[in-house]
């Protein structure tokens, strides 16, 4: 059984972390968060020590080194530009750092962090769960057994925001990387990881509510758009009631991958405490991406 510290317990994304820290059957020892509104521990830690003030939870997490109580994970799910520093505090402790996506905003983070991890002999671990999706390992199989040289993708990713996501974090740029680097990162990583890295990126629009451009890859050729906007929702997701949609057409073929996505977030933290996870250099080639469209 493993130690867990959790960074943003309050956030969207952290149930999905504690319920798999508890189904594998670890600990959770200490968690953070500005804001309070975290009752949902109770479904999962109930003795979990909370704090909203970061310098308590610090000198919380510091008074367990020498106990059974030490912890060994930080998993952090705080806004994207505060990544960066809560890593360097799960390696100042003395942890490994599990950390959701984007790992970091830019290039130049990336390559602090290696030289940190280095010297700390802890591990960075970055959230990659396409990586595990049991029909995305099947494309990058066909992929890397195909013959052909350069494959034609268009991506279309539409998800439904209301006016709250341009008044919080995610709708400052300067918080959240902007709209390519807060909901298409993944879909980034997701290609590179099968078709290569960049080799041009070229963006066609940008507004806060939308993006689209052209990325091509070693084996690839992208057209892609992200959009948060729900007027722009397909005729066919409207009458569904769905709020999201999502399309990836490689060479003429729509690739179906909407389901199998509750248990990945399970095995990415299998991977990790497996010592299989992605480290910090996994997420280079999509960051470079993302930056680039951002404009820095």
């Amino acid at each position: 059984m493993a130690n867990f510290a959790i960074i943003g317990v309050g956030g969207y994304i952290a149930p999905r972390h504690l319920e798999a820290i508890k189904e594998l059957g670890h600990n959770l020892v200490a968690a953070f968060d500005t804001k309070d509104s975290v009752g949902i521990m109770d479904r999962y830690f109930p003795d979990c020590m909370f704090f909203t003030e970061f310098e308590r939870f610090e000198s919380y997490v510091d008074s367990l080194k020498n106990t059974n109580q030490k912890i060994e994970y930080v998993s952090i799910c705080t806004p994207n530009y505060l990544h960066a520093s809560h890593i360097k505090f799960a390696l100042r402790v003395g942890a490994h750092a599990i950390c959701e996506k984007p790992l970091v905003l830019h290039v130049s983070d990336i390559d602090e962090l290696a030289k940190l991890e280095s010297e700390s002999g802890k591990k960075i671990y970055t959230v990659l769960q396409l990586r595990v999706h049991d029909a995305i390992l099947a494309l990058k199989k066909k992929i890397d057994e195909s013959k052909k040289d350069i494959h034609k993708i268009d991506l279309v990713y539409m998800t439904s925001r209301g006016q709250w996501y341009l008044e919080s974090w995610k709708g400052d740029v300067k918080k959240s990387g902007g709209l390519t680097t807060n909901i298409g990162v993944h879909f980034f990583d997701m290609l590179t990881w099968i078709f290569g890295e960049a080799l041009e990126v070229r963006v066609d629009h940008k507004d806060p509510m939308s993006e689209k451009g052209f990325v091509k890859l070693q084996k690839a050729e992208v057209n892609w758009e992200l959009t948060i906007d729900r007027h722009r929702l397909p005729k066919d997701a409207v009458a569904a009631g769905k709020t999201t949609f999502r399309s990836i057409k490689i060479d003429g073929e729509e690739f179906e991958f909407s389901e199998g996505f509750t248990e990945l977030h399970k095995r990415v933290y299998t991977d990790i405490l497996n010592g299989k996870g992605y480290g910090v250099m996994a997420a280079r080639p999509a960051i470079e991406i993302v930056e680039k469209i951002r404009g820095k």
